[in-house]
């Protein structure tokens, strides 16, 4: 099975004690079939991805810098991925021509919530950024969700813009 990260990297950052039936794993290319994609939409817009479209962006993803850790918790009873958070390494010039880790796509299912999984991949996209050695993480969230950041020691800062297209 083809992940768009080496599982031997996310392995040490994985807690012990999860349900049996829920794992920890990079983003595989069959999880276009386990319900990805309908994970994400309930998080934001994904539009008409097929699943040819998918694997291109998959392996796009996997080969490029920035490295791309998306990481998963799949339901083993159901072959659902019910959990997933990503962290974008981005290569700098400054700090040392060090490296900045960007927190995005944060979701659980709707059916999922209430059982601190968001709470598990948060606590495993901060080790894996300080075992990657980056200067900083930062992420984008609604104004609820401050307070369930700033538990893994986000700060808001208040000087973040965006643009939409």
């Amino acid at each position: 099975m083809s992940s768009v990260f080496d599982a031997s990297v996310l392995a040490p950052h994985v807690p012990p004690g999860m349900p049996e039936n829920l794992i920890i794993r990079p983003l595989a290319k069959d999880d276009f079939s386990k319900g990805y994609l309908d994970l994400l939409g309930q998080l934001t817009s994904v539009g008409n991805i097929d699943q040819e479209a998918f694997e291109k962006r998959f392996e796009a993803m996997r080969v490029s810098v920035p490295n791309y850790h998306i990481v998963v918790i799949e339901n083993t009873e159901t072959g659902k991925v019910v959990a997933s958070a990503s962290l974008v390494v981005e290569m700098k010039f400054i700090h040392d021509a060090g490296s900045r880790g960007r927190v995005e796509d944060v979701v659980v299912d709707s059916a999922m919530r209430r059982q601190k999984l968001g709470a598990v991949l948060l606590k495993i996209l901060v080790s894996l950024g300080k075992s990657l050695g980056v200067y900083k993480m930062s992420l984008e969230c609604v104004p609820e969700l401050l307070p369930f950041y700033s538990q893994f020691g986000f700060k808001d800062d208040c000087n973040f813009m965006t643009q939409r297209f």
